[in-house]
């Protein structure tokens, strides 16, 4: 799986990077009225995917892999529940929560 480099086409580049990869993946949850889950798989990729994480794993939509390095800074750069960002310049609403996913941890976003 390739990484979405340029999820959000030619946006600022005021914004950190783990914002505007968020962003993109959150734009794409919301076309598909689904969360965004993240699991770590390996110590260096994280895998992301949309959908019901608590559903059929094999009903998640695998779209994207990151850097753990990545994933770790979309953490840092949030909090755990209810979010309220501006991301260059569109305002996203999110709750960020933890579950587990065939018994690996994941980190799920969802705007819903």
């Amino acid at each position: 799986m390739t990484n979405d480099d340029n999820l959000l086409g030619d946006r600022s580049a005021q914004e950190p990077e783990a914002l505007q990869t968020l962003a993109g993946y959150l734009e794409r949850s919301l076309d598909g009225a689904s969360s965004v889950v993240m699991i770590r798989h390996t110590n260096e990729l994280c895998t992301v995917y949309l959908g019901n994480p608590e559903g059929p794993r094999e009903e998640l939509k695998q779209i994207g892999a990151i850097s753990t390095a990545l994933a770790n800074e979309m953490l840092e750069s949030t909090s755990s529940g209810v979010n309220l960002m501006q991301i260059d310049g569109q305002t996203y609403r999110f709750a960020r929560s933890f579950t587990e996913v065939d018994g690996m941890a994941a980190v799920v976003f969802s705007t819903e």
